[in-house]
């Protein structure tokens, strides 16, 4: 399957890139598997409670996160692309088997469509997240509210993860 070609925008779009020491396989596990996804998915002290993974074009992509004062996050989405094991993109926008959402959007950034590439890289994984926008305010919006250090945090905690599956392998 080829990747359906992705031209950046930086007035809608926004991007965190990372190198890592981790072999690509185990970073496309730990998106991939909801047991895994759910040990790093949001920055604590939020935690994802629950999560469902459906691997394919159409297919569910749902997490809720949890707040330390216990509000909670349902996010429902679907999968538009999966190239295992390199690129996964996906949108709240839809839901699964493409059906148009049927709940508005309550975070305040609008619905986005995020891109994951996971690529290799000397001995490690060069891993891209991007949110494609729908309006600069709403790239905006997610920017202000921490996109690069919320994402980031979780990749981190990705890492560590993903580091503690490959000693026990």
């Amino acid at each position: 399957m080829t990747a359906v070609p992705y031209v950046h925008d930086p007035s809608l779009d926004l991007v965190m890139e990372r190198i890592v020491d981790l072999p690509p396989d185990l970073v496309w596990l730990a998106w991939t598997s909801p047991e895994h996804l759910k040990q790093w998915f949001c920055p604590r002290p939020w935690m994802t409670t629950a999560c469902e993974i459906d691997l394919r074009p159409g297919g569910t992509f749902r997490t809720v996160m949890r707040g330390p004062e216990g509000q909670e996050h349902d996010n429902t989405g679907c999968y538009l692309e999966v190239i295992a094991p390199s690129r996964l993109v996906w949108t709240g926008a839809l839901e699964p088997g493409f059906r148009p959402a049927s709940k508005p959007d309550t975070s305040g950034v609008g619905y986005f469509t995020a891109i994951i590439t996971i690529e290799p890289h000397d001995t490690g994984t060069k891993y891209t997240a991007t949110a494609m926008h729908q309006s600069p305010a709403a790239r905006e919006a997610h920017e202000a509210m921490g996109f690069h250090e919320g994402w980031g945090a979780a990749f981190a905690q990705l890492v560590d993860m993903a580091r503690e599956l490959q000693r026990t392998r």
